[in-house]
């Protein structure tokens, strides 16, 4: 069994998550805290009671302090859990910074439940492939343990689907003020509008975007799309 500590300062996020690391195989939610402070605390009397904390989901804005200044504190008291974010933080200084001092998988929110679980499983594969003692046999089991946290496994995009175009619907959905309805996504991201409405539903179904109905004076409300 792996135990997980979450480290979320929203309460119902922070349940939200110990739940979601309960439904999944071979893990248990071992504790939460909400802070920095009550993180560190936690990890050291895991330690002291033979019950070391293997993996920490950890939000990165807590209110005594950053979440990567908290992963340096977590090797400098000598802690060995690996750290998978788990954050709305988005831009890209903060990415590689999480890279640099070891974070394993960086999320984003908002997510859908499936794709935590799907970190979680890359990360169960990836402690598995190093899990006996001794030497690598060689670089291929070296690089297939990098390659169960790394693949694209089960976030692979639906048939007919593509990356350029999911990043432009999202874009235009990102950098609305106000709800839109799938024709003014497409028209906006160069797409018709049966193509906008695939991909909005597709960032709906993944936790990205929610739609709404938008009730003018008469006939039928019409579905307009939010980004979360």
């Amino acid at each position: 069994m792996i135990d997980v500590l979450v480290v979320e300062d929203d309460p119902v996020a922070a349940e939200a998550h110990g739940s979601y690391v309960d439904r999944a195989e071979g893990f248990r939610c071992a504790g939460v805290a909400h802070s920095t402070g009550e993180a560190l605390r936690f990890l050291d009397r895991a330690r002291r009671e033979g019950t070391p904390v293997a993996l920490v989901l950890l939000d990165l804005y807590l209110p005594d302090g950053h979440g990567l200044d908290l992963v340096r504190a977590i090797r400098s008291a000598g802690h060995g859990a690996d750290i998978i974010a788990v954050t709305s933080a988005r831009d890209l200084a903060t990415v590689r910074r999480a890279v640099s001092i070891g974070v394993v998988q960086y999320l984003l929110k908002p997510f859908a439940a499936a794709m935590l679980q799907d970190r979680l499983a890359r990360y169960a594969r990836y402690r598995a492939s190093l899990s006996r003692e001794g030497e690598a046999l060689g670089q291929d089991e070296v690089d297939q343990a990098f390659a169960e946290l790394r693949s694209a496994r089960g976030t692979t995009l639906p048939k007919g689907l593509t990356t350029p175009t999911l990043d432009a619907v999202a874009t235009v959905l990102r950098e609305a003020e106000a709800g839109l309805s799938a024709a003014a996504v497409g028209t906006a991201a160069g797409v018709s509008r049966i193509t906008a409405r695939r991909y909005l539903e597709h960032l709906v179904e993944t936790g990205r975007a929610r739609r709404e109905p938008q009730y003018g004076q008469v006939g039928r409300p019409e579905l307009v799309y939010r980004w979360r």
